[in-house]
């Protein structure tokens, strides 16, 4: 099968195009062809590296959407022929390639309303994001800031509060302004241009919000401490700097989240999607082979959701 093989940590540069064996599926696996991947900014780290647990050459790519062609021994919730959807766990062979193996216990049936390039926009920032507000327990009433609201995680984010009955406040640049406001935040605000807790604090009245959800990193969730309420809770997936320990005088819960890769999340995701209340974006999409662009699109910045990789055509 055709590959995409990073051949050694560095710049986008690094990736090459192979012919590998094609992997074959043990017990509990299925073996998918795989229609569409992405690019994440897991990748571009990994990457960069240095890696721990990871030597090159090797095959990055964290979302599938694709068909089951073949199940190992003891399989029994899925058959040749599924459609399915899924995020393949760090460190093995991922899904820049023709074809991948995985173990049934994470994998879901593809929503059925989204074609391959669609639904495997929403693997991995759905985990991230429905995890997050689970984390989080938001409820519904209540208010939530969401830095960095027109990535990947954070248009999903946006949707996923919005199904909750929240009240979602989040930033971005102005050009994706209508954009966000589009997948339903109440409040935008152009962190470029406006003092993004002024605006907080004058839209909530001085009160604060209840949740804050950080795809950004750097100073942001510690700055966000100010207009966080008593006994609020503050959620990240991505490095910190900055002194959290004002929060201790709030009473404020931190959580650091990790993806945990379930197939009761991917059923739940698919769910809210067939029902139409929340959607993938889709900012661009390429070729396999074009891998490298795709790197170099998304460490520009400025991306909408997220950037594709068709593998095979639907």
């Amino acid at each position: 099968m055709k590959a995409m093989v990073m051949t050694q940590f560095g710049g986008p540069e690094v990736f090459e195009a192979r012919e590998i064996p094609l992997p074959q599926p043990q017990a509990q696996e299925l073996l998918v062809k795989v229609y569409a991947t992405s690019v994440n900014p897991m990748d571009c780290r990994i990457r960069q590296g240095p890696w721990p647990g990871l030597t090159p050459p090797a095959i990055l790519g964290y979302d599938v959407s694709g068909e089951a062609v073949a199940v190992g021994e003891g399989v029994n919730d899925f058959q040749v022929g599924d459609e399915v959807y899924y995020t393949p766990p760090p460190f093995t062979q991922g899904s820049d390639a023709e074809y991948h193996v995985v173990n049934e216990a994470i994998v879901a049936r593809k929503p059925s309303t989204l074609s391959h390039l669609e639904a495997a926009s929403i693997p991995l920032v759905g985990n991230m994001a429905w995890d997050a507000l689970a984390r989080a327990q938001l409820q519904a009433g209540e208010t939530i800031l969401i830095h960095g609201g027109a990535g990947g995680v954070g248009s999903l984010a946006i949707q996923l509060a919005k199904a909750r009955e929240a009240t979602v406040l989040t930033t971005c640049r102005s050009p994706h302004r209508e954009f966000v406001k589009s997948l339903g935040a109440d409040e935008v605000i152009d962190y470029t241009q406006e003092d993004t807790f002024a605006v907080v604090n004058q839209r909530t009245q001085g009160a604060g919000v209840d949740v804050v959800l950080d795809t950004v990193g750097k100073e942001i969730l510690s700055k966000s401490i100010a207009v966080t309420k008593p006994f609020g809770r503050l959620v990240t997936m991505v490095g910190q700097t900055g002194d959290m320990t004002r929060g201790v005088y709030k009473n404020l819960t931190i959580h650091l989240v990790m993806i945990q890769r379930a197939r009761s999340t991917l059923d739940a995701l698919r769910s809210l999607i067939e029902q139409g209340r929340i959607k993938p974006v889709v900012d661009t999409v390429l070729p396999l082979y074009e891998v490298a662009q795709a790197h170099r699109r998304l460490e520009e910045g400025g991306v909408r959701g997220k950037i594709m990789l068709q593998v095979k055509e639907d």
